[in-house]
C-alpha cells in the first residue's frame, strides 16, 4: 500500500465543524428574524464557504479555535487585488467579512461554552482602513489619549531605562524583546510614527547630530513607502532617552541588521500581526483600558499635542507624512481638547 505524499482533503472533523458553527449562527439569526431574505443568507453563505475552504486548504488546517491574526493577515493577502468578480477583499467586503466571522465565532464560543475567539475583531482594530469602511464619511474623529493615559503610559514605558541612583542591572529583568516593545510604543507616542513606520525604521533613522545632548537622538528619518514619502519627524525627549538606551541594549544583544526593531536577533523584519499585538499587550500592561483606535491613538495624540503647541498644521502634516487637508479632522477634535500631554 502507498501512502500520498500529501493530505488530500482535510480532516471531515474539521470540514464539519466550519458548517455546524455557521448553520447555527444562521438558525439563530432567522428565528430571532434578524436574517428573513432568502438573497442575504446566500450571500452570507457564499462568504463564509470561501473563507472556510481557505483555512481547510492550509497546512496545518487552520480550525475555528486556532484562527489568529496572521491566519487572517495571510487571508488577506492572498485574496486582496482580485477582480471583484472573485471577491476580492476591498475595505468594504473585508468589513462585512471579519464581521460575519466574528459573530458565528462568538455564537459558537457561547455554543459550546468555550473561549471567544477573537481574531476577526483584533483583525478589525488593526486595520483602520477596514474599521472605517462603512463610516458615513471616510475621514472619522480620531481616537487620542487623554491627558493622565498619556502621562500613565509615558511613565509606564520610560520606566524601562535606568535613572540616575538606579543600578543599571535592575532593569535585566527586561528581555530585550520587551525593551523594543515599550521603545516602539514610545516612537508611536513621541514621535507621531505608524505601526508601519515602527517596522520600516532603520539604524540610519536615528538623527543624533545636531542635538542638544551627545549621542541622544532628537528626530527621525522615515523611510517612504508607497503611501507617503520619506520624512522626518521631531522625538519627544522622553521617547528619544528610551531610544538611545534601547540601541545601547541592541548593540549588546549582539542583534544584527539594518532594522531598528527586528523580529528576532538575526535581524528578521518585524511583521504586522506580532506588532500589533506586542504594542497591544504594552498598552494593556500600562492600563489603557480602552482598545478603541489601538496604537493609532498615540499617533493621533502626537498630532494634537503638536497643533496645541502652535505648530502650524502643514508642518505637522510634514511629520506624520499625511496630506495638509487631513489635519482638518484634527481641528474638529482640537476644541475639545483642553490639555494634550
Amino acid at each position: 500500500m502507498s501512502l500520498p505524499l500529501f493530505d488530500e482533503s482535510p480532516p471531515a472533523g474539521h470540514a464539519a465543524a466550519f458548517g455546524q458553527a455557521f448553520e447555527a449562527w444562521q438558525a439563530d439569526q432567522r428565528g430571532s428574524g434578524l436574517l428573513r431574505r432568502d438573497g442575504s443568507v446566500s450571500v452570507y453563505q457564499d462568504m463564509w464557504d470561501a473563507f472556510a475552504g481557505w483555512c481547510l486548504g492550509q497546512s496545518p488546517v487552520v480550525s475555528l479555535s486556532s484562527l489568529g491574526l496572521a491566519d487572517l493577515q495571510a487571508f488577506q493577502a492572498a485574496r486582496f487585488g482580485r477582480k471583484t468578480s472573485d471577491l476580492s477583499l476591498t475595505p468594504r467586503y473585508a468589513l462585512r467579512l471579519m464581521r460575519l466571522i466574528d459573530r458565528v465565532l462568538r455564537h459558537h464560543a457561547a455554543q459550546t461554552d468555550s473561549l471567544v475567539n477573537t481574531a476577526a475583531a483584533d483583525w478589525i482594530t488593526a486595520n483602520p482602513e477596514v474599521r472605517y469602511a462603512d463610516a458615513a464619511h471616510a475621514d472619522p474623529l480620531p481616537e487620542y489619549l487623554s491627558v493622565s493615559e498619556a502621562r500613565q503610559l509615558i511613565a509606564f514605558v520610560s520606566a524601562a531605562r535606568p535613572r540616575p541612583g538606579i543600578p543599571r542591572n535592575a532593569h535585566a529583568a527586561l528581555t530585550w524583546q520587551e525593551l523594543r516593545n515599550r521603545a516602539s510604543v514610545a516612537l508611536q507616542l513621541g514621535a507621531g510614527l505608524t505601526p508601519g513606520d515602527v517596522r520600516a525604521l532603520t539604524l540610519d533613522s536615528p538623527v543624533a547630530h545636531g542635538g542638544r545632548v551627545r549621542e541622544r537622538p532628537w528626530k527621525l528619518h522615515v523611510p517612504g513607502d508607497g503611501n507617503s514619502p520619506a520624512r522626518e519627524t521631531p522625538l519627544a525627549p522622553w521617547a528619544a532617552e528610551l531610544l538611545q538606551h534601547w540601541l545601547t541594549v541592541r548593540a549588546e544583544a549582539g542583534i544584527v541588521g539594518t532594522y531598528l526593531f527586528p523580529s528576532t536577533r538575526t535581524g528578521k523584519q518585524w511583521q504586522k500581526p506580532s506588532q500589533y499585538e506586542c504594542a497591544k499587550r504594552v498598552l494593556e500592561d500600562a492600563g489603557m483600558d480602552t482598545p478603541e483606535g489601538g496604537s493609532f491613538r498615540l499617533r493621533h495624540t502626537f498630532a494634537l499635542r503638536q497643533l496645541r503647541r502652535g505648530t502650524s498644521p502643514e508642518q505637522v502634516a510634514r511629520w506624520l507624512g499625511i496630506e495638509p487637508a487631513k489635519m482638518k479632522r484634527y481641528e474638529r477634535v482640537l476644541p475639545g481638547v483642553v490639555e494634550v500631554v
